[in-house]
């Protein structure tokens, strides 16, 4: 579930699935008989690494959803504070749908947010 939530995360948030850098050095595709769907995986652990030696240049919200994301996948440390302050609402609610996810639910950030609606 996990890997799936920080996989949709990156896809969501659409930027670093377009860079050739991250793509190429960091997204591992595994060979499949023709007609099978494409199996791929991100080396979170050697992007995250890349980013913090400054191998990965991008803006401070595009860093802070990359660590989010190698964080659910893989546990990777992040200071979620820090991260999730540098992020607008829009990548926010990516971010909230992605840990919605990888604890199990089906829900929908607004669907979520009207059970116990703390506003």
């Amino acid at each position: 579930m996990c890997a799936v939530a920080a996989a949709e995360l990156l896809i969501g948030h659409a930027v670093w699935l377009r860079r050739n850098d991250f793509v190429n050095g960091f997204v591992v595709g595994a060979d499949q008989p023709e007609g099978k769907v494409t199996l791929a995986w991100v080396d979170w652990a050697q992007a995250v690494r890349a980013l913090g030696a400054g191998r990965l240049p991008c803006s401070g919200s595009e860093a802070a959803l990359l660590r989010i994301a190698a964080s659910v996948a893989e546990g990777i440390p992040v200071d979620l504070g820090e991260a999730v302050t540098s992020l607008d609402e829009h990548n926010l609610a990516l971010v909230t749908e992605s840990l919605l996810r990888a604890g199990g639910s089906t829900a929908s950030v607004s669907a979520a947010a009207g059970v116990g609606d703390w506003r």
